[in-house]
This record gives structure tokens, C-alpha cells and sequence, in this order.
């Protein structure tokens, strides 16, 4: 939906999962929506670079999340958030639920 205004679709994304879930990692992010790894790192690494996102070390991962500093980030906020609204219901629902907890030996999914 933005990829016009971002240059590609995987900024979209990696803006859109960070803005909903607070913060992130390639892996997570990638795994989430299908994208490849390498894309996924490089678009992380330059959004980091701009000032747009921050990272911070928890064991050997790097986690991501939007920079409180970064001069433009509630304009930025209330664009994601405006294109979130049109996204399928299906993939609104999927993006929000967030399993934090494992799940007890045997249960069904």
C-alpha cells in the first residue's frame, strides 16, 4: 500500500510489524511475513541508519524497535496507522495477536 512512498514493500512491512508489536527482530519479522532474510536485514540496517529505528543487544539478538527521538515519528505513526486500517481483517488479527507464553505439552493449536 505504501511501497510507492517507501520504495519497497518490505520497509512497509518492517515499519508496520515495529509500529504494532513495539519492537522486533529480522528473523521474527521475516519469518511473519514470508519475506527473505537478507531484504529484511538490510532494510532494518538502513532505517537504522536514518534515525528511524534503534537497536539494542538482548543476548545474540538484535532487537528493533522505532526511535522516540527520530523528529518525524508521529507523522510516521499516523501513516502506518492509517494504512494498517486497510489492510484484510485477516492480516489486522494475525499482526495484533501476540502469543507470549508457550503452550502446555499436548494442547491442539
Amino acid at each position: 500500500m505504501l511501497e510507492a512512498i517507501f520504495g519497497a514493500a518490505s520497509k512497509e512491512k518492517v515499519l508496520l510489524f515495529l509500529l504494532i508489536r513495539k519492537s522486533g527482530y529480522a528473523r521474527e519479522i521475516c519469518t511473519f511475513f514470508g519475506l527473505s532474510l537478507s531484504a529484511v536485514q538490510k532494510t532494518l540496517e538502513n532505517l537504522e541508519l536514518g534515525g528511524v529505528l534503534i537497536s539494542r543487544s538482548v543476548g545474540r539478538t538484535r532487537v528493533f524497535e522505532l526511535n522516540p527521538r527520530y523528529a518525524f515519528l508521529n507523522e510516521l505513526e499516523n501513516l502506518l496507522a492509517k494504512a494498517f486500517e486497510y489492510y484484510p481483517a485477516a492480516e489486522r488479527e494475525r499482526l495484533t495477536m501476540v502469543r507470549a507464553r508457550p503452550r502446555r505439552k499436548g494442547k491442539p493449536l
